[in-house]
């Protein structure tokens, strides 16, 4: 079986899980944090949202440097409104999805690098990146933002069981 028949069912289920917590971002809130060094409740979800963009990236080329010598730093969207937020994201997926698609295993074993300021992060193959700084980086803010909503008084949709908002 190719490596992406095994990642598809799993980016299915969890960006759908993902899609009805960024539904439950309230607008009126986004500018809530719950410290001064965290993530405002906009910027975290924009955040989620955006991160599927970064697997067409690891598919489409070999390495990405967050702030290129003599280039532009990658900037992270600003929250506008939560149907922008949905906006995005449904893009994304229909995008990362597309791409998932149709990648070869041969493909997913090319090495992939992370750098910041040209000074590498990481190296690590294609379907590791994937895993790691996407699905699982996705998921890890989406665990983050269920506890913001919490914190806000928004009923939590079921993520991997039922939660006390819904069974």
């Amino acid at each position: 079986m190719p490596i992406r028949d095994a990642l598809l069912p799993e980016f299915d289920h969890e960006m759908a899980t993902t899609r009805r917590l960024l539904e439950r971002v309230p607008e009126e809130k986004a500018a809530w944090k719950p410290h001064p060094k965290s993530f405002s409740l906009g910027d975290l979800s924009v955040h989620i949202a955006n991160l599927l963009t970064w697997l067409a990236m690891t598919l489409d080329r070999t390495e990405l440097d967050l702030s290129p010598p003599g280039g532009e730093a990658f900037k992270s969207p600003r929250f506008e409104s939560t149907s922008q937020l949905l906006a995005t994201f449904d893009e994304g997926v229909r995008k990362a999805r597309a791409a998932l698609a149709e990648v070869s295993d041969e493909d997913l074993r090319v090495p992939w690098t992370l750098k910041n300021a040209g000074t590498e992060i990481f190296t690590m193959p294609r379907v590791v990146t994937l895993r790691s700084f996407v699905f699982n980086h996705l998921i890890h803010h989406r665990g983050q933002l269920s506890v913001y909503l919490r914190l806000n008084d928004v009923p939590l949709p079921s993520i991997y069981g039922p939660t006390a908002d819904e069974s």
